[in-house]
């Protein structure tokens, strides 16, 4: 496949008492006025998230049609699981409401910090959510001590799907920083909502990788198309890609992704967080730049498959 870059879409301007830096981890949900409202975690100076949103047009993703004026999921309760940050990872509609799977972030003593997967619903477009719970739906296993986070779920034949991110370490850099260590992995739940703790790892780490995240995955015809990030201490976040015929067994195919960093720019160091959207006007590739996202969020429109 091939990506044109155009460029990037939307950052704070740093006036806001809540969104000062960064629009992090966009995940686009396409509207029925034909607009696409994207989720982002929008960030303090102290770098402490609450989800947003940034209406674009499908017609032009660089024409910023609205903002979020205020945070529509905001940090949880101190000592909760996302005391820290929250952070949106998946949208779907479903009976007539907004399901957000998201990211709780609570710093560590020891290790940098733990995420787990909370769930939050919309009655008002996503305008505001609540949340199911204030505990997360995805807890902490015995294989998934620091990280167990949602970021695809999919309805299909009956059974709900999901592809997400767990583990149970922290590696080191050569700098001596700690380097949260996870891979991708797939697990059903019941009803769409709790995961089951049996699963499946879709995407290990090849030598280098200290993590690989952020599966979004779609469904073209009889394929499965995951789009991912990798990180290496070498070159930092890069976007790749992975193919499918059963959603379990993947085959990395990076050369085919279709995109890499800049030469100059806002993503000349890092490409991460993909999200891929397919409307009558085109499919979009959204993704975050430089240091995580620090200017805001971009994209890339698909040339060819």
């Amino acid at each position: 496949m091939k990506w044109n870059k155009k460029g990037l879409i939307y950052g704070p301007d740093g006036d806001s008492w809540w969104a000062q830096k960064g629009a992090l981890q966009p995940t686009p949900l396409l509207r029925s006025d034909g607009s696409i409202r994207v989720f982002v975690g929008m960030r303090t100076r102290e770098g402490v998230s609450r989800v947003g949103y940034v209406d674009v047009s499908a017609n032009d993703p660089s024409q910023v049609l609205d903002v979020s004026r205020e945070p529509v999921l905001d940090i949880g309760i101190p000592g909760a699981f996302d005391e820290n940050g929250v952070v949106p990872c998946a949208i779907i509609e479903r009976d007539d409401k907004l399901y957000l799977y998201y990211a709780g972030y609570q710093l560590g003593q020891r290790v940098k910090f733990y995420v787990f997967g909370g769930l939050a619903i919309s009655s008002d477009g996503g305008e505001t959510f609540e949340r199911y719970s204030d505990v997360p739906i995805c807890d902490r296993t015995d294989d998934e001590l620091f990280f167990r986070v949602i970021h695809t779920m999919m309805y299909e034949n009956g059974r709900w799907r999901a592809w997400y991110g767990g583990g149970s370490e922290f590696t080191e850099s050569a700098e001596g920083r700690q380097l949260p260590s996870y891979n991708i992995r797939h697990a059903e739940s019941a009803d769409g909502v709790t995961l089951r703790n049996d699963y499946t790892v879709c995407v290990d780490m090849n030598k280098g990788e200290y993590r690989v995240g952020r599966p979004y995955v779609l469904k073209k015809e009889q394929r499965y198309l995951m789009f991912y990030g990798a990180g290496t201490e070498a070159d930092g976040y890069r976007l790749t890609y992975a193919e499918s015929v059963d959603g379990l067994a993947w085959q990395r195919k990076h050369s085919e992704v279709g995109i890499d960093v800049s030469s100059s720019g806002w993503d000349s160091e890092m490409q991460a967080y993909p999200a891929v959207i397919i409307t009558e006007c085109g499919a979009y590739l959204f993704y975050n730049g430089n240091n995580y996202g620090e200017t805001g969020f971009g994209y890339a429109e698909l040339e060819t498959w």
